[in-house]
């Protein structure tokens, strides 16, 4: 709200400082430290002493004397060594906002011109595997209100919801009905809805089971191979797991009138080799190392032990490609990210989903659609 005050101050200042020393100079503005001081400070003649030669508080000042100040300015005071501080005629001030559109047209017209390029939203991202909770609505219901707010600035605005259909999770599911249940992929299809909460229950009985027997785990991993393969009997019932639940998904997201522009599934990155690519860029940049001992012996690492956003962490280190050959979830969207900016060198394929107006990733897809990424 305060943007445009600013920038009327900073230009009407800098005229003056033409005017008056025959310098050019881009004032700061800057938000005092106590009320006291007032609503906005503009340190110029601190930066301008060195120039002058002369004291700040001397060219505060003069300065000071002579500056006809913009309409709204209540009062303007020499603070401190040099500042010049104004407060605002703050009743006329909230008026004024009451009455202004609540998006001015140049203000969406310069958010357009910043830079003209893209902004992609990614949000939601259930994994498909039971149905959504609270904590899922919330994190939608955040990056809608981000898009509205993007598109309502007149930004250009992707928005994307990631399929993580090859993770744990789904396999866990795909192991409950394979191994706990003995379904067949067409009895899964014949289940009843709400599909979601049954798979919910069924996800929280493969948790047991696996305590009662640890090295049931093994069909987890074996699990995971077969997604991310897309090969046999399990990779069946895991796309048709994944399908059932994304469906019931954007269900829920309807009703809260939460939509997106594009699924990306995770199958499709792998099935593409995007994560093949983006390997070979990071170990040609060394940021990748194949680890030879230790608890992450076998694996292809991220060593992060001397990032400072990671520093202090027990365990900062990333795993990217596990021992067992599966890539992790980490891996995966490092891929996913380096598309998002055109960064890659490939592409998706691109269907519909289910209905006009969303698209999905696919392997080979429709030939005219959207051009997707390269925020």
């Amino acid at each position: 709200m305060l943007g445009p005050i600013k920038r009327q101050l900073a230009a009407s200042l800098a005229r003056e400082i033409h005017d008056r020393f025959g310098l050019d100079h881009d004032p700061v503005v800057e938000i005092p430290p106590r009320r006291s001081l007032g609503d906005l400070a503009l340190p110029a003649p601190l930066h301008l002493a060195r120039t002058l030669r002369r004291k700040p508080r001397e060219i505060a000042e003069e300065l000071a004397s002579g500056w006809r100040l913009p309409e709204g300015i209540r009062e303007l005071r020499v603070e401190g060594a040099g500042y010049l501080n104004v407060f605002l005629d703050r009743p006329r001030f909230a008026a004024d906002l009451l009455t202004a559109p609540f998006f001015p047209a140049a203000q969406a017209e310069d958010a357009e011109g910043t830079d003209g390029g893209k902004i992609v939203v990614e949000h939601t991202n259930i994994n498909p595997n039971k149905a959504a909770h609270i904590g899922h609505l919330r994190n939608a219901v955040l990056g809608d209100l981000l898009v509205r707010c993007l598109r309502a600035l007149g930004r250009q605005v992707e928005v994307q919801n990631y399929i993580d259909d090859t993770g744990v999770q789904v396999a866990d599911v795909v192991v409950g009905f394979c191994d706990i249940e003995g379904r067949t992929v067409a009895e899964v299809a014949s289940l009843p809805e709400p599909f979601d909460y049954y798979c919910w229950d069924l996800y929280a009985r493969v948790g047991q089971w696996y305590e009662a027997d640890p090295t049931r785990q093994k069909l987890r991993r074996d699990t995971l191979h077969a997604l991310e393969g897309r090969e046999g009997e399990r990779a069946a019932m895991g796309e048709l797991v994944a399908r059932r639940i994304v469906v019931r998904h954007l269900q829920t997201m309807a009703r809260l009138g939460v939509s997106y522009d594009l699924l990306t599934h995770e199958s499709d990155i792998l099935a593409l080799d995007f994560f093949d690519v983006a390997f070979e860029q990071l170990k040609a940049n060394g940021a990748v190392r194949l680890e030879s001992e230790g608890k992450n012996e076998g694996c292809w690492v991220m060593p992060l032990t001397d990032t400072p956003e990671f520093a202090g962490l027990e365990d900062p280190d990333k795993v990217i490609v596990r021992s067992d050959g599966t890539v992790t979830y980490v891996g995966k969207d490092i891929a996913y990210q380096l598309w998002k900016f055109g960064l890659l060198g490939k592409d998706f394929g691109y269907r519909y989903w289910m209905e006009k107006e969303l698209w999905t990733t696919a392997v080979e897809g429709a030939e005219d659609h959207p051009a997707f990424g390269g925020a």
